[in-house]
């Protein structure tokens, strides 16, 4: 597997699938909310991929699956995991990530590797601060950030010799 091939940082995998999957039910069963069987499904789907996933990429892993599933199965899945904050939607790649800190209401910032198309949810106050004092200067109310962040990842740029 090729360095452009992990995430940004190395970290057990499956124990990252499994934790996110944990967090998905408990926040769930928090909110009353039914994460069907379909719906963890496409949330594991997301999770097992660094790279965001397209509403027919998670279709066709459900196909593979076995799973008689159809495009609005999908989108509504989705639609489910966007709102409960498991998911993300990458809007420049029309695509979704999993949600590094579900049951959190912060600002989605993303580091998007335009060589190997990892994606890598960013933790930065001071960003987020920033936007938000911003916005106020403004007098504008802020409902949600989203920052996409096109670069090349550590990986990337050693492959490529820019380090």
């Amino acid at each position: 597997m090729s360095a452009s091939a992990l995430p940004y940082r190395p970290h057990n995998h499956a124990a990252c699938v499994s934790q996110a999957l944990t967090e998905a039910r408990s926040i769930c069963q928090q909110h009353n909310a039914r994460l069907t069987p379909t719906r963890e499904r496409v949330l594991e789907l997301i999770w097992q991929s660094h790279k965001p996933l397209g509403a027919y990429d998670v279709l066709a892993e459900l196909t593979g699956d076995g799973h008689n599933a159809a495009p609005p199965t999908v989108y509504r899945a989705l639609d489910f995991l966007q709102q409960h904050g498991l998911v993300h939607r990458i809007a420049s790649l029309n695509a979704f990530i999993g949600c590094a800190h579900a049951g959190k209401h912060h600002a989605g910032m993303f580091l998007i590797c335009r060589a190997c198309g990892n994606v890598l949810e960013l933790t930065a106050p001071a960003v987020s601060g920033a936007v938000q004092a911003a916005a106020d200067q403004e007098g504008f109310k802020v409902d949600d950030v989203t920052l996409e962040i096109a670069g090349l990842c550590p990986g990337c740029q050693a492959e490529s010799g820019d380090a």
